[in-house]
């Protein structure tokens, strides 16, 4: 059996030193935003994007690149991760994976409004470090939103 791939893109964001997990409806998981990127966008855009779409907040991306250029290339911004996700896995098979691209990003403001189609601020939690090493949720999650708030130094 072949195993799906799909690229996606994740953001860990930062406010006041935690970090806002909601919890995914399909997946049973309280995840950061993210999701697939769009057939014209780069990864950095499609996390811009999903955290504008699934919080109402404007993410400025905690990330560096080398500045390579020539008249045909340009560096983009390098995610904090690159993770190769099981999403399905049935008798032992992955059936389905995500190449997720992990970027940190802080925001202004604690105040999620989503766009419409989105889970409701209601699903929305922000959590400090101490929240995060308190928790039930899967280890990469807390691990990856511990290394952001670090890196925002908030």
């Amino acid at each position: 059996m072949e195993t799906t791939r799909h690229v996606t893109a994740t953001a860990y964001i930062v406010n006041e030193g935690a970090t806002a997990l909601h919890a995914h409806r399909r997946l049973g998981l309280r995840l950061p935003p993210g999701g697939h990127l769009d057939r014209d966008e780069l990864p950095h855009e499609a996390a811009i994007r999903e955290v504008r779409e699934e919080t109402g907040l404007d993410p400025t991306l905690l990330t560096d690149f080398d500045d390579v250029r020539s008249p045909t290339v340009r560096a983009i911004p390098r995610p904090r991760h690159l993770l190769l996700e099981d999403v399905n896995v049935h008798g032992g098979h992955v059936g389905h994976q995500h190449v997720d691209h992990i970027f940190y990003a802080t925001v202004d403001s604690r105040d999620v409004d989503p766009a419409d189609g989105e889970e409701s601020a209601d699903a929305w939690r922000w959590y400090e470090p101490s929240d995060l090493r308190g928790s039930d949720l899967d280890p990469d999650v807390v691990r990856l939103g511990l290394e952001a708030i670090d890196v925002a130094g908030e």
